[in-house]
């Protein structure tokens, strides 16, 4: 983590600066999590799976047919509350999820930790799949992860432009608020480098139409946390929205 304890020996002022620098570090780090709360199948998950779990995994769409067909559970959940299409989409399995959502299979149902598809998707910056997804009905909207945010905001975080020009397509909610209290032109901000990959979400956002007056915990909006930050072209981005 960057961002060091102050030290002794340093004047009141740097005391402070340090350990606003400290805490910022802290909240972003921890902040960190909606994405890297996903899991996955592990190797040894994989290898124990059988019926549509395993096909859905291996991609065998004549599998899936065929326990379809025998009335398999096609919503059937392992250890982590993991469908067949969860599975599928951890595995990029794209013939799979269109077999599976062909045969009847629930496309919107969360996992134990929360996400959907579309999400499981997103975060993995799996365009393609995503895609699929929405165009086999799969919803954008959807209030996803511990912290009740959305596919959109977890997209804006990691600075994936291409899966936030498709949620925004797709109807996700612009605004919508999650229990850090961001938006997703916010996560964007606080939680992006200031690089090309995040200045690309927040220009979907900002021609989207998303309200940059919406203000994080403390009362900054996501112009006041780009100034803060120094990312100039950012702050650019935003006070051409804001005239708007």
């Amino acid at each position: 983590m960057r961002g060091d304890r102050p030290r002794q020996g340093q004047g009141a002022t740097e005391v402070k600066r340090a350990l606003v620098t400290w805490v910022l570090a802290l909240g972003a780090a921890c902040a960190t999590l909606p994405a890297a709360a996903q899991v996955g199948p592990s190797a040894a998950e994989a290898a124990a799976y059988t019926g549509l779990h395993a096909a859905a995994h291996k991609g065998d769409v004549d599998k899936i047919r065929r326990l379809a067909a025998a009335k398999a559970d096609l919503n059937a959940r392992d250890g982590n509350g993991r469908t067949p299409l969860h599975v599928a989409t951890f595995a990029r399995q794209r013939d799979a999820i269109q077999a599976l959502v062909q045969a009847g299979a629930a496309i919107d149902l969360l996992e134990n930790d929360r996400y959907d598809a579309v999400t499981i998707a997103s975060v993995a910056n799996d365009e393609e799949t995503l895609r699929l997804l929405l165009s086999l009905g799969a919803s954008a909207r959807q209030v996803t992860s511990r912290y009740d945010g959305t596919a959109l905001i977890a997209a804006a975080h990691l600075g994936h432009a291409g899966v936030v020009e498709q949620l925004v397509r797709a109807g996700a909610p612009l605004d919508h608020v999650n229990n850090l209290h961001w938006t997703a032109a916010i996560e964007a901000v606080v939680l992006g480098d200031g690089g090309p990959r995040h200045q690309a979400t927040l220009k979907t956002l900002v021609e989207a139409g998303a309200n940059l007056q919406l203000k994080d915990r403390n009362g900054n909006t996501p112009l006041q946390l780009a100034r803060s930050r120094g990312y100039t072209e950012m702050v650019r981005l935003l006070e051409a929205g804001k005239a708007r």
